[in-house]
């Protein structure tokens, strides 16, 4: 077995290559529950891109630490870091403008705009997700080619209750059917695994135990 254990960047994402050809990129903060916010997405981008530039990676795998997926965007803020704490990758700019000019900037730098990028990554991805899968997870999971759950994953989008409705990666309709995307939008709650399969949005269910081993099965084929 070949295995690169080096870190990402700086420490909430790592990186290893579990079998040729296999690159493997987990979200490592499982005390916040892989809560999101500035760095984590900056070092998950450096990682896809690790991953992407290199000729001998042909598979691409998103996992995470602990019991849950990801518990969505940190809403604990980002520790005083702003974004001239890191290297910017779109186009857009202009994020210190005032109003909500500069949020609508930064959210397009960060949000969307990584979004689209890892979605057009030119290397086969596989989504491997356990327990909860919440809002900012969703979009993690969602520009992955294939998902594979655990028989506990939960899904939920929290942002109707916002006021907004998923409009960072509005995958809804092509994830799940325009039907039961407004009626998961319009009522709220929580997707099982089952369910997710039975509207193609999750390829796989398979036992919490063997998700790893099933994924990575999964990759090697």
């Amino acid at each position: 077995m070949q295995e690169d254990t080096s870190e990402a960047v700086l420490g909430q994402v790592s990186y290893e290559v579990p079998e040729e050809g296999i690159a493997k990129i987990t979200l490592a903060r499982p005390e916040a529950r892989n809560a999101q916010g500035m760095q984590m997405t900056y070092e998950l981008n450096a990682a896809f891109d690790r991953a992407a530039h290199d000729d001998a990676i042909a598979v691409i795998i998103l996992a995470a630490e602990g019991p849950h997926f990801s518990a969505g965007h940190d809403l604990g803020g980002d520790k005083g870091k702003t974004w001239r704490d890191f290297s910017t990758v779109t186009t857009w700019g202009d994020f210190d403008a005032g109003g909500a000019a500069g949020r609508y900037y930064r959210e397009k730098e960060i949000y969307l705009g990584m979004a689209e990028r890892w979605r057009s990554i030119p290397k086969p991805t596989i989504a491997a997700v356990q327990g909860k899968c919440i809002t900012g997870g969703l979009l993690l999971a969602w520009v992955c080619d294939l998902i594979v759950a655990a028989e506990d994953a939960q899904f939920a989008d929290t942002t109707a209750d916002l006021g907004i409705c998923g409009v960072e990666f509005f995958m809804h309709p092509y994830e799940l059917g325009t039907r039961k995307a407004k009626e998961w939008l319009f009522t709220g709650g929580w997707l099982t695994a089952d369910e997710a399969a039975s509207r193609g949005m999750v390829n796989r269910v398979v036992p919490a135990e063997r998700l790893e081993e099933e994924v990575l099965a999964l990759a090697i084929t």
